[in-house]
């Protein structure tokens, strides 16, 4: 573990120095199939990953959200997000951030949220959570009147779930927030932020914030709390409020 740790350290130090070249600069922006943005910085950035795995890991496997899926039948696949945020990157925001996931057998063992502009690497392995090599913890939160809530995108809610739901849980928290992507999760693991919701995701968006979020204490499951892993939403709390959330939000 500690040589996968160091690996995913050097992934994160190597695609941040691309990407950390096209911040608030002039880049050509194209709209993906999905009509979600990329650009050469996003592709560039999973281009050295993918290489890098390739060269030190040949028997891994490797999904990017860029550049799909390399040898499909690998018991470890590194699952890449070069960008999370594309959104926030374009506007010269800090609220991106670059995502390294490892699966055993589809299971996350391994997660990194690394914002290369802030110099700020968290990586989890589902027992710990560090930020810059000092562990960090989910803060304490018993009552939704005192809670900091987080989401990506409100018209998100709206579109996927139940948007009454979460306006009601909205409206019993102290603030709320679309302070969003991955940094929303790095807020919560790191004891800034109590709730952090997405209503849909993709598999390179959660596999990485899952072993950061319970290393550092807290719980995260899908929006109806089941396993994070399998589905395609995310919940992630301190933990105390989790199943108060829950409740309101079904």
């Amino acid at each position: 573990m500690n040589e996968l740790k160091a690996f995913s350290r050097l992934l994160a130090d190597e695609s941040g120095k691309i990407i950390n070249q096209y911040w608030r600069k002039e880049f050509t922006i194209d709209d993906k199939a999905d009509s979600t943005p990329v650009t050469i910085a996003d592709k560039k950035a999973e281009e050295l990953m993918r290489e890098m795995i390739m060269k030190n890991f040949p028997e891994h496997g490797i999904i990017g959200e860029e550049f799909g899926e390399h040898n499909i039948g690998a018991e470890y696949k590194w699952i890449l997000d070069p960008i999370d945020g594309t959104k926030s990157f374009i506007h010269g925001t800090v609220t991106f951030g670059t995502l390294i996931a490892l699966t055993q057998n589809g299971k996350p063992i391994l997660g990194v949220i690394n914002q290369p502009v802030l110099n700020e690497f968290l990586i989890g392995d589902n027992e710990t959570a560090e930020l810059n090599g000092f562990r960090v913890h989910v803060r304490e939160c018993n009552n939704l009147a005192t809670a900091t809530l987080l989401t990506t995108d409100h018209l998100h809610i709206e579109k996927y779930q139940n948007i009454k739901k979460f306006e009601e849980l909205m409206h019993q928290v102290k603030v709320y927030r679309q302070w969003g992507d991955c940094y929303g999760y790095y807020l919560v693991a790191t004891g800034y932020a109590d709730v952090m919701i997405d209503p849909i995701m993709s598999v390179w968006d959660s596999m990485a914030v899952i072993p950061v979020i319970r290393g550092a204490g807290g719980t995260i499951t899908d929006y109806q709390g089941n396993n994070a892993e399998t589905g395609n939403s995310i919940i992630a709390t301190g933990g105390k409020l989790h199943n108060e959330i829950l409740k309101i939000l079904n």
